[in-house]
Protein backbone atom coordinates (compact mmCIF):
# COMPACT_ATOMS: atom_id res chain seq x y z
CA UNK A 1 0.00 0.00 0.00
CA UNK A 2 1.35 3.39 -1.05
CA UNK A 3 0.96 6.68 0.74
CA UNK A 4 0.71 10.18 -0.71
CA UNK A 5 1.87 13.15 1.34
CA UNK A 6 0.99 16.83 1.03
CA UNK A 7 3.14 19.48 2.74
CA UNK A 8 1.97 23.05 3.29
CA UNK A 9 5.27 24.72 4.12
CA UNK A 10 5.64 27.87 6.21
CA UNK A 11 8.60 29.44 7.98
CA UNK A 12 8.04 27.85 11.41
CA UNK A 13 5.68 24.89 10.95
CA UNK A 14 4.66 22.64 8.08
CA UNK A 15 1.19 21.14 7.89
CA UNK A 16 1.30 17.47 6.82
CA UNK A 17 -1.46 15.31 5.35
CA UNK A 18 -1.11 11.62 4.42
CA UNK A 19 -3.55 9.75 2.17
CA UNK A 20 -3.85 6.08 1.33
CA UNK A 21 -6.44 4.23 -0.77
CA UNK A 22 -8.42 7.43 -1.34
CA UNK A 23 -8.68 8.33 2.36
CA UNK A 24 -6.77 10.55 4.72
CA UNK A 25 -5.02 8.36 7.28
CA UNK A 26 -3.14 11.04 9.24
CA UNK A 27 -2.54 14.75 9.42
CA UNK A 28 -0.63 16.99 11.76
CA UNK A 29 2.18 19.53 11.98
CA UNK A 30 5.94 19.40 12.17
CA UNK A 31 8.69 21.99 12.52
CA UNK A 32 9.85 23.26 9.14
CA UNK A 33 13.07 21.29 9.21
CA UNK A 34 13.69 18.77 6.39
CA UNK A 35 15.37 16.24 8.67
CA UNK A 36 12.53 16.27 11.19
CA UNK A 37 9.98 16.09 8.36
CA UNK A 38 11.80 13.16 6.76
CA UNK A 39 11.86 11.27 10.07
CA UNK A 40 8.15 11.92 10.61
CA UNK A 41 7.25 10.83 7.06
CA UNK A 42 9.25 7.61 7.38
CA UNK A 43 7.39 6.86 10.61
CA UNK A 44 3.88 7.74 9.42
CA UNK A 45 4.21 6.78 5.75
CA UNK A 46 6.86 4.08 5.29
CA UNK A 47 5.71 3.43 1.70
CA UNK A 48 5.54 7.02 0.49
CA UNK A 49 4.94 7.24 -3.24
CA UNK A 50 4.86 11.04 -3.64
CA UNK A 51 5.66 13.94 -1.33
CA UNK A 52 4.20 17.12 -2.80
CA UNK A 53 4.62 20.77 -1.85
CA UNK A 54 4.23 24.11 -3.65
CA UNK A 55 6.83 26.50 -4.95
CA UNK A 56 7.83 29.11 -2.38
CA UNK A 57 10.76 30.75 -0.57
CA UNK A 58 11.86 27.46 1.04
CA UNK A 59 11.17 25.18 -1.92
CA UNK A 60 14.79 24.89 -3.16
CA UNK A 61 16.11 24.01 0.29
CA UNK A 62 13.26 21.58 1.03
CA UNK A 63 13.49 19.87 -2.34
CA UNK A 64 17.22 19.13 -2.20
CA UNK A 65 17.25 18.31 1.52
CA UNK A 66 14.29 15.90 1.34
CA UNK A 67 15.68 14.34 -1.85
CA UNK A 68 18.94 13.71 0.00
CA UNK A 69 16.86 11.94 2.66
CA UNK A 70 15.67 9.53 -0.04
CA UNK A 71 12.08 10.76 -0.29
CA UNK A 72 10.18 10.95 -3.64
CA UNK A 73 9.75 14.72 -3.54
CA UNK A 74 7.80 16.70 -6.13
CA UNK A 75 7.58 20.50 -6.23
CA UNK A 76 4.49 21.74 -8.04
CA UNK A 77 3.47 25.09 -9.52
CA UNK A 78 1.76 27.18 -6.82
CA UNK A 79 -0.51 28.88 -9.39
CA UNK A 80 -1.69 25.51 -10.64
CA UNK A 81 -2.24 24.20 -7.11
CA UNK A 82 -4.17 27.32 -6.08
CA UNK A 83 -6.99 26.57 -8.50
CA UNK A 84 -7.57 23.24 -6.76
CA UNK A 85 -6.95 24.41 -3.20
CA UNK A 86 -9.42 27.31 -3.53
CA UNK A 87 -12.23 24.75 -3.77
CA UNK A 88 -11.98 24.11 -0.02
CA UNK A 89 -14.64 25.91 2.03
CA UNK A 90 -12.09 27.22 4.54
CA UNK A 91 -8.53 28.37 3.84
CA UNK A 92 -6.33 26.74 6.48
CA UNK A 93 -2.86 25.19 6.43
CA UNK A 94 -4.35 21.80 7.29
CA UNK A 95 -6.86 22.00 4.43
CA UNK A 96 -4.12 23.09 2.02
CA UNK A 97 -2.04 20.08 3.03
CA UNK A 98 -5.09 17.84 2.48
CA UNK A 99 -5.56 19.35 -0.96
CA UNK A 100 -1.91 18.84 -1.90
CA UNK A 101 -2.03 15.23 -0.73
CA UNK A 102 -5.15 14.70 -2.86
CA UNK A 103 -3.38 16.21 -5.89
CA UNK A 104 -0.44 13.90 -5.25
CA UNK A 105 -2.73 10.88 -5.14
CA UNK A 106 -4.66 11.62 -8.34
CA UNK A 107 -1.61 12.95 -10.17
CA UNK A 108 -3.29 16.24 -11.07
CA UNK A 109 -0.39 18.65 -10.76
CA UNK A 110 2.26 20.45 -12.78
CA UNK A 111 5.75 19.62 -11.61
CA UNK A 112 8.34 22.37 -11.79
CA UNK A 113 12.08 22.07 -12.19
CA UNK A 114 13.96 23.05 -9.04
CA UNK A 115 17.29 24.72 -9.68
CA UNK A 116 20.52 23.37 -8.22
CA UNK A 117 22.36 25.22 -5.48
CA UNK A 118 25.13 26.36 -7.87
CA UNK A 119 22.60 28.00 -10.17
CA UNK A 120 20.83 29.58 -7.21
CA UNK A 121 24.13 31.04 -5.98
CA UNK A 122 24.65 32.71 -9.37
CA UNK A 123 21.07 33.94 -9.38
CA UNK A 124 21.53 35.31 -5.85
CA UNK A 125 24.66 37.15 -6.96
CA UNK A 126 22.82 38.76 -9.88
CA UNK A 127 19.85 39.64 -7.67
CA UNK A 128 21.99 41.14 -4.89
CA UNK A 129 23.90 43.31 -7.35
CA UNK A 130 20.71 44.48 -9.03
CA UNK A 131 19.16 45.38 -5.66
CA UNK A 132 22.20 47.41 -4.62
CA UNK A 133 22.09 49.27 -7.94
CA UNK A 134 18.48 50.23 -7.22
CA UNK A 135 19.40 51.38 -3.71
CA UNK A 136 22.28 53.47 -5.06
CA UNK A 137 19.99 55.16 -7.57
CA UNK A 138 17.31 55.83 -4.94
CA UNK A 139 19.80 57.46 -2.55
CA UNK A 140 21.32 59.64 -5.27
CA UNK A 141 17.84 60.79 -6.31
CA UNK A 142 17.00 61.57 -2.69
CA UNK A 143 20.15 63.64 -2.33
CA UNK A 144 19.35 65.58 -5.50
CA UNK A 145 15.79 66.21 -4.30
CA UNK A 146 16.82 67.38 -0.82
CA UNK A 147 19.46 69.77 -2.12
CA UNK A 148 17.15 71.17 -4.79
CA UNK A 149 14.82 72.35 -2.00
CA UNK A 150 17.55 74.78 -0.89
CA UNK A 151 18.39 75.94 -4.40
CA UNK A 152 21.37 73.62 -4.83
CA UNK A 153 20.93 71.83 -8.15
CA UNK A 154 23.38 68.94 -8.59
CA UNK A 155 24.64 68.85 -12.20
CA UNK A 156 24.32 65.71 -14.27
CA UNK A 157 26.94 63.08 -13.58
CA UNK A 158 27.39 59.68 -12.03
CA UNK A 159 29.96 57.95 -9.88
CA UNK A 160 32.79 60.11 -8.55
CA UNK A 161 31.53 63.08 -10.60
CA UNK A 162 28.24 63.02 -8.66
CA UNK A 163 30.03 62.84 -5.31
CA UNK A 164 32.37 65.69 -6.22
CA UNK A 165 29.47 67.89 -7.35
CA UNK A 166 27.55 67.28 -4.13
CA UNK A 167 30.54 68.08 -1.90
CA UNK A 168 31.28 71.24 -3.88
CA UNK A 169 27.71 72.52 -3.53
CA UNK A 170 27.68 71.79 0.22
CA UNK A 171 30.63 74.05 0.93
CA UNK A 172 29.44 76.76 3.27
CA UNK A 173 26.15 74.91 3.94
CA UNK A 174 27.10 73.36 7.28
CA UNK A 175 23.59 72.60 8.55
CA UNK A 176 22.50 70.96 5.31
CA UNK A 177 25.81 69.12 5.02
CA UNK A 178 25.21 67.41 8.40
CA UNK A 179 22.08 65.88 6.86
CA UNK A 180 23.26 65.10 3.35
CA UNK A 181 26.81 63.87 3.95
CA UNK A 182 25.74 60.74 5.89
CA UNK A 183 23.49 59.87 2.95
CA UNK A 184 26.36 60.51 0.56
CA UNK A 185 28.58 58.21 2.62
CA UNK A 186 25.93 55.48 2.47
CA UNK A 187 25.69 56.01 -1.32
CA UNK A 188 29.49 55.70 -1.57
CA UNK A 189 29.57 52.50 0.50
CA UNK A 190 26.86 50.92 -1.66
CA UNK A 191 28.81 51.94 -4.77
CA UNK A 192 31.86 50.09 -3.46
CA UNK A 193 29.78 47.00 -2.66
CA UNK A 194 28.33 47.06 -6.19
CA UNK A 195 31.87 47.11 -7.57
CA UNK A 196 32.78 44.07 -5.44
CA UNK A 197 29.77 42.08 -6.62
CA UNK A 198 30.43 43.14 -10.23
CA UNK A 199 33.95 41.73 -9.98
CA UNK A 200 32.55 38.45 -8.66
CA UNK A 201 30.05 38.34 -11.52
CA UNK A 202 32.70 39.01 -14.17
CA UNK A 203 34.96 36.35 -12.65
CA UNK A 204 32.11 33.81 -12.59
CA UNK A 205 31.21 34.53 -16.20
CA UNK A 206 34.85 34.35 -17.28
CA UNK A 207 35.18 30.84 -15.88
CA UNK A 208 32.03 29.59 -17.62
CA UNK A 209 32.33 28.78 -21.31
CA UNK A 210 28.56 29.06 -21.77
CA UNK A 211 28.56 32.68 -20.55
CA UNK A 212 31.44 33.56 -22.87
CA UNK A 213 29.49 31.99 -25.72
CA UNK A 214 26.34 34.02 -25.05
CA UNK A 215 28.17 37.34 -24.81
CA UNK A 216 28.88 37.03 -28.55
CA UNK A 217 25.24 38.08 -29.06
CA UNK A 218 24.94 41.88 -29.59
CA UNK A 219 23.36 43.58 -26.59
CA UNK A 220 23.95 40.61 -24.27
CA UNK A 221 26.43 41.43 -21.56
CA UNK A 222 27.89 39.54 -18.63
CA UNK A 223 24.85 39.99 -16.37
CA UNK A 224 22.29 38.82 -18.94
CA UNK A 225 24.44 35.87 -20.06
CA UNK A 226 25.08 34.73 -16.48
CA UNK A 227 21.41 35.05 -15.49
CA UNK A 228 20.33 33.11 -18.59
CA UNK A 229 22.78 30.27 -17.94
CA UNK A 230 21.70 30.05 -14.28
CA UNK A 231 18.03 29.97 -15.25
CA UNK A 232 18.25 27.44 -18.09
CA UNK A 233 20.97 25.25 -16.51
CA UNK A 234 20.80 22.40 -19.03
CA UNK A 235 19.43 23.09 -22.56
CA UNK A 236 17.90 19.60 -22.46
CA UNK A 237 15.43 20.90 -19.85
CA UNK A 238 13.41 22.31 -22.76
CA UNK A 239 12.00 20.23 -25.59
CA UNK A 240 12.93 22.95 -28.08
CA UNK A 241 14.32 26.48 -28.15
CA UNK A 242 10.95 28.09 -28.82
CA UNK A 243 9.68 26.81 -25.47
CA UNK A 244 12.10 29.14 -23.65
CA UNK A 245 10.23 32.26 -24.77
CA UNK A 246 7.01 30.97 -23.25
CA UNK A 247 8.80 29.81 -20.11
CA UNK A 248 10.20 33.31 -19.49
CA UNK A 249 6.72 34.80 -19.98
CA UNK A 250 7.35 36.61 -23.26
CA UNK A 251 4.55 35.00 -25.28
CA UNK A 252 1.06 36.48 -25.55
CA UNK A 253 -1.84 35.08 -23.57
CA UNK A 254 -4.79 33.75 -25.53
CA UNK A 255 -8.47 33.93 -24.59
CA UNK A 256 -10.90 31.80 -26.54
CA UNK A 257 -14.54 31.16 -25.66
CA UNK A 258 -17.27 30.57 -28.21
CA UNK A 259 -17.18 33.35 -30.77
CA UNK A 260 -14.44 35.24 -28.88
CA UNK A 261 -10.83 34.46 -29.75
CA UNK A 262 -8.07 37.00 -29.23
CA UNK A 263 -4.51 37.39 -27.98
CA UNK A 264 -3.72 39.64 -25.05
CA UNK A 265 -0.58 40.93 -23.36
CA UNK A 266 2.43 38.73 -22.64
CA UNK A 267 1.90 36.24 -19.82
CA UNK A 268 4.69 37.66 -17.58
CA UNK A 269 5.13 34.24 -16.03
CA UNK A 270 8.42 32.69 -15.11
CA UNK A 271 11.61 34.48 -14.15
CA UNK A 272 10.84 38.22 -13.83
CA UNK A 273 14.49 39.17 -13.52
CA UNK A 274 15.57 37.27 -16.63
CA UNK A 275 12.64 38.68 -18.60
CA UNK A 276 13.70 42.24 -17.65
CA UNK A 277 17.31 41.57 -18.63
CA UNK A 278 16.29 40.17 -22.02
CA UNK A 279 14.11 43.23 -22.60
CA UNK A 280 17.03 45.51 -21.72
CA UNK A 281 19.26 43.61 -24.15
CA UNK A 282 16.61 44.02 -26.85
CA UNK A 283 16.44 47.77 -26.14
CA UNK A 284 20.21 48.03 -26.53
CA UNK A 285 20.05 46.31 -29.92
CA UNK A 286 17.24 48.59 -31.09
CA UNK A 287 18.61 51.90 -29.79
CA UNK A 288 22.37 51.74 -29.27
CA UNK A 289 23.93 48.81 -31.07
CA UNK A 290 25.81 49.52 -34.29
CA UNK A 291 26.60 45.89 -35.11
CA UNK A 292 25.10 44.92 -38.44
CA UNK A 293 23.11 41.69 -38.28
CA UNK A 294 20.05 40.14 -39.85
CA UNK A 295 18.49 40.00 -36.38
CA UNK A 296 18.83 43.77 -35.85
CA UNK A 297 17.51 44.51 -39.34
CA UNK A 298 14.47 42.36 -38.62
CA UNK A 299 13.92 44.06 -35.24
CA UNK A 300 14.21 47.57 -36.71
CA UNK A 301 11.65 46.73 -39.39
CA UNK A 302 9.35 45.44 -36.65
CA UNK A 303 9.88 48.66 -34.70
CA UNK A 304 8.80 50.75 -37.69
CA UNK A 305 5.63 48.70 -38.09
CA UNK A 306 4.58 48.00 -34.48
CA UNK A 307 6.39 50.54 -32.32
CA UNK A 308 9.31 50.24 -29.93
CA UNK A 309 7.72 48.35 -27.03
CA UNK A 310 6.15 45.56 -29.05
CA UNK A 311 9.29 45.21 -31.16
CA UNK A 312 11.44 45.03 -28.02
CA UNK A 313 9.25 42.28 -26.54
CA UNK A 314 9.38 40.31 -29.79
CA UNK A 315 13.16 40.75 -29.96
CA UNK A 316 13.58 39.72 -26.30
CA UNK A 317 11.62 36.55 -27.03
CA UNK A 318 13.76 35.90 -30.10
CA UNK A 319 16.93 36.43 -28.05
CA UNK A 320 15.79 33.78 -25.57
CA UNK A 321 15.24 31.33 -28.44
CA UNK A 322 18.58 32.09 -30.07
CA UNK A 323 20.55 31.92 -26.82
CA UNK A 324 19.07 28.54 -25.95
CA UNK A 325 19.92 27.25 -29.42
CA UNK A 326 23.49 28.50 -28.96
CA UNK A 327 23.81 26.64 -25.65
CA UNK A 328 22.51 23.50 -27.31
CA UNK A 329 24.84 23.64 -30.32
CA UNK A 330 27.83 25.37 -28.74
CA UNK A 331 28.11 27.73 -31.73
CA UNK A 332 28.83 31.46 -31.59
CA UNK A 333 26.22 33.99 -32.67
CA UNK A 334 25.98 34.26 -36.46
CA UNK A 335 25.14 37.85 -37.53
CA UNK A 336 24.03 36.60 -40.95
CA UNK A 337 21.62 33.98 -39.62
CA UNK A 338 17.93 34.82 -39.96
CA UNK A 339 15.81 35.32 -36.81
CA UNK A 340 13.70 32.27 -37.66
CA UNK A 341 16.59 29.79 -37.84
CA UNK A 342 16.55 28.85 -34.15
CA UNK A 343 13.89 26.27 -33.37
Amino acid sequence: MEQYIGLDVSMKETAVSIRQDGKRIWRGKCASDPQLLAAMIRKRAPHARRVVFETGPLSVWFYHALTAEGLPVICIDARHAKAALDMAANKTDANDADGLAHLAEVGFYREVRVKGFDSMLIRTLVTARRQLLKMRLQISNQIRGLMKTFGLVVPKGAGSVFERNVRTLLQGEDKLARIVLPMLQAWRDIRLRVAELSKQLVATAGEDQRCRLLTSVPGVGTVTATAFVAAVEDPANFKNSRAVGAWVGLTTRRFQSGEVDHDGHISRRGDNQLRSLLYEAAAVILNRSTDASVLRTWALALKERLGFKRAAVALARKLAVIMHAMLKTGELFDPQAGPSTAG
